[in-house]
């Protein structure tokens, strides 16, 4: 008897658990919709000068609903290569900013070129010459920053409580490239640079030319700066890959640290056990931490 009851108790009981499978499975299945990141919204934005059409990924403070417009205002964090880097910083972030260990911020990420590939788009906006060995269009970095400041500055400190001197620059690999020259080049456009993993080999290393070029003619780069690198990017751990990223910055590194710059604050990370292709998630993280802890 005693046995006949244990064995109806364990035939009920997995009765319900078969029956309970699919219930739960359904119920997954139809509640399902995408994944968004919370307070971020895109906008359309078109370049006057060249009718090219980009989008600007946004995410808001987690006080911003709190405040409104008010008086505070925030800095911003403005990112190259946004499909990718947007995501990665605004996982990062989250919670440093959350539990108040870094200053909140607006989030920017700056697409590529809608009507084309990734690739050529990148290669065009973020390359500082024309080098004519490429057989993408190259050296259109100036054009560029000349969106970034004159369109995309302005809409976004028009729609949100921006801090125009609170705007820091984030890019990586050419991107990492189109932060120094913008650092050279258009001193004072931001505040503050995570330059990962940067191209700074392109068209025979002619950054290093612009470096000199800057030093000749100004006694000061007011700039906190954090430039970072995997240790696996050079040649030495790919087989086609003929650039050494590590010495490019760590030269870069020695060459801004030797000039005494007094309004310079110059961090550099070497990251162990990384390369090109997993450097930035630590570079983004510790670059800002670094720039906004509090």
């Amino acid at each position: 008897m005693q046995r006949t009851t244990v064995q109806l108790i364990f035939k009920s009981l997995l009765i319900f658990l078969l029956g309970a499978g699919p219930a739960i499975a359904g119920t997954a299945t139809s509640s399902s919709s995408p994944f968004t990141i919370p307070r971020t919204e895109t906008i359309a934005v078109t370049d006057p000068e060249t009718q090219r059409n980009y989008e600007l990924f946004i995410k808001l403070p987690r006080s911003y609903k709190k405040q409104g417009m008010g008086d505070r205002r925030y800095p911003v964090i403005y990112m190259t290569d946004a499909m990718y880097t947007f995501q990665v910083v605004s996982g990062a972030t989250r919670y440093p900013m959350a539990i108040k260990k870094t200053e909140e911020a607006i989030l920017v990420g700056v697409s590529w070129d809608k009507a084309i590939h990734s690739t050529p788009s990148r290669v065009r906006d973020y390359t500082p010459s024309i080098d004519t060995e490429w057989k993408l269009e190259t050296g259109g970095a100036e054009a560029h920053l000349r969106f970034l400041r004159d369109t995309v500055f302005p809409t976004v400190e028009e729609h949100y409580p921006a801090d125009p001197a609170g705007r820091t620059y984030v890019g990586n690999s050419l991107g990492g490239l189109l932060g120094a020259y913008a650092l050279l080049k258009h001193t004072g456009m931001f505040r503050n640079y995570v330059l990962g993993s940067p191209s700074l080999w392109f068209d025979e290393r002619i950054i290093f030319d612009l470096e000199a070029e800057y030093a000749r003619k100004r006694q000061d780069l007011r700039a906190r700066v954090y430039l970072s690198i995997g240790s696996l990017e050079h040649p030495g751990h790919y087989k086609s890959w003929p650039h050494d990223l590590v010495a490019d910055a760590d030269r870069f590194h020695r060459t801004l640290s030797a000039r005494q710059y007094p309004g310079l604050e110059l961090e550099y990370r070497v990251i162990e056990g990384a390369d090109h292709e997993t450097a930035f998630p630590t570079t983004a993280i510790q670059g800002l931490y670094w720039l906004f802890r509090i």
